[in-house]
């Protein structure tokens, strides 16, 4: 049976939704393309029956998880599960709804199918980085299961797995329950070419380069002396001020929204300047992230020659190592000025679900089991998919202690090195439910302040009305 979604409907009964802890209804707007959205449809695999006449009874039927997420990825790992684990297969079937997060389509569909709940109400569901707050935290907390109702030893589990703290901080609702685990860890580096590094300052070695441009000082001091000695050889450190953003903004100390208000963290008020110093100090090519010329800066077909971007190891895998052009093997990563992460999807169970026990086995695999038979050793050691042998830092310290993270893409480097403490350093404290929407808010007006459109009075004045007239918190 092939399901299609009204959007219409499902507005409808999003209006009908209460917040968790609250009377105010679910924000559930979002204007943002996310970089990692697959499709703008729906895209639904299911049986010909129906929830209840398959439930599992004394005939030993199979019984249905509902799981709904934004990208095919969480689907496939449910069918790679089931056919390490035929067993499951014939115990559960599994109806997929996949609505990428293009255009804001996501959420609404998520929280009008949460709050009609029954038979077509997901068990399992995923949310990203950009709004997992809201599920696990904000005004959508009140859906999402302990996993210790899932049958889960999770305490025990993510001691043993090593879990990255800011993860599980995340994944924390305000009752102190985890309901929410990621199998990614996105702690982020700075990645960096290793012929430019030798040129600009002797060396492509991690801890030399690192030393350079201040390397765990949780400073931006010795970075913008690097930009200037790149400057001299004719590079720019970074594509454009979004290789910084995602530094400054999960290093901040405090989230946009705090006790219902908006707040204007200092580190993200800083980022005005810096956003200005790159453009009048020419340190970078003034890209904006995910447009054509950023990606022309990851291939040398830029203006100037770029030495490096922020981020995790995704973006090496999934964005600079498919967008590199001859540069492959001219690249390493070292550890970052400031701690922060970047990304990540987060694993959620209904908690009114009737399959529990499936949904919990699932979640166990994918986010907790750090064996050799887990879902996060295979991702980490690049034999999850046959034909793409990908190896990707995860969720679990342990995983990544017993794997082989070496890259040919890095010139042989061991990235696992460099990743699992920066997951160590990464908050998981300062986001907000409302981030995607802010953020994208704040970033358009430091533009017309860096690009001498706006004083920077009037770039914070005008950011602050914005956030009045489309998000329900308080601005003073």
């Amino acid at each position: 049976m092939k399901k299609v979604l009204s959007l219409i409907s499902a507005m409808a009964l999003l209006a009908t939704m209460t917040a968790c802890g609250g009377d105010e209804p679910s924000d559930s707007s979002s204007s943002k393309k996310e970089e990692n959205s697959s499709s703008s449809t729906v895209d639904e695999s299911s049986s010909d029956e129906s929830k209840d006449e398959s439930s599992a009874d004394d005939s030993g039927e199979q019984q249905t998880i509902n799981l709904w997420a934004f990208t095919e990825e969480v689907p496939g790992m449910m069918d790679k599960y089931i056919e390490l684990n035929p067993d499951f297969g014939k115990k559960y079937k599994i109806e997929k709804t996949v609505i990428a997060t293009t255009n804001g389509d996501y959420q609404p569909a998520l929280d009008a199918a949460l709050n009609a709940g029954g038979k077509d109400a997901p068990d399992l569901y995923c949310a990203e980085a950009a709004f997992i707050l809201k599920y696990t935290q904000g005004s959508a907390c009140q859906y999402a299961a302990s996993y210790k109702d899932l049958g889960l030893d999770v305490d025990a589990k993510i001691e043993e797995a090593q879990i990255a703290p800011y993860s599980v901080e995340i994944g924390t609702n305000p009752s102190g329950d985890v309901v929410g685990l990621g199998y990614q860890a996105t702690g982020g580096a700075f990645i960096y070419r290793r012929s430019i590094a030798k040129d600009a300052f002797g060396s492509d070695d991690p801890e030399k380069v690192g030393e350079a441009i201040g390397s765990g000082s949780q400073s931006l001091d010795k970075f913008w002396e690097a930009a200037e000695t790149l400057k001299g050889k004719g590079y720019g450190i970074i594509s454009g001020d979004g290789d910084l953003w995602h530094a400054v903004e999960n290093s901040s100390d405090s989230a946009w929204v705090v006790d219902g208000k908006l707040n204007i963290d200092p580190k993200r008020e800083a980022f005005l300047d810096y956003s200005k110093k790159l453009i009048d100090n020419e340190y970078h090519n003034d890209t904006t992230d995910w447009q054509d010329a950023w990606f022309a800066d990851m291939k040398d077909e830029g203006a100037k020659k770029i030495f490096g971007f922020f981020g995790p190891a995704w973006l090496i895998n999934y964005t600079i190592g498919q967008n590199c052009g001859d540069t492959a093997g001219d690249w390493a990563v070292c550890a970052p000025p400031v701690g922060f992460f970047w990304g990540g999807t987060w694993l959620l169970a209904n908690k009114d679900s009737q399959v529990k026990e499936g949904v919990g086995e699932f979640i166990n695999w994918v986010t907790l089991d750090s064996s050799e038979t887990g879902l996060q050793y295979m991702w980490a050691n690049g034999t999850y998919d046959p034909d793409s042998a990908t190896k990707d830092a995860v969720a679990s310290s342990t995983v990544m202690a017993n794997s082989d993270g070496s890259l040919e893409f890095l010139g042989g480097q061991n990235m696992f090195d460099v990743f699992v403490p920066a997951n160590e350093y990464a908050n998981g404290k300062n986001l907000s439910e409302y981030d995607e929407k802010i953020n994208s808010l704040w970033r358009d007006q430091v533009r017309m302040y860096s690009s001498g459109q706006k004083s920077k009075d009037d770039a914070i004045k005008d950011f602050k009305q914005n956030v009045a007239d489309n998000i329900d918190i308080e601005v003073e």
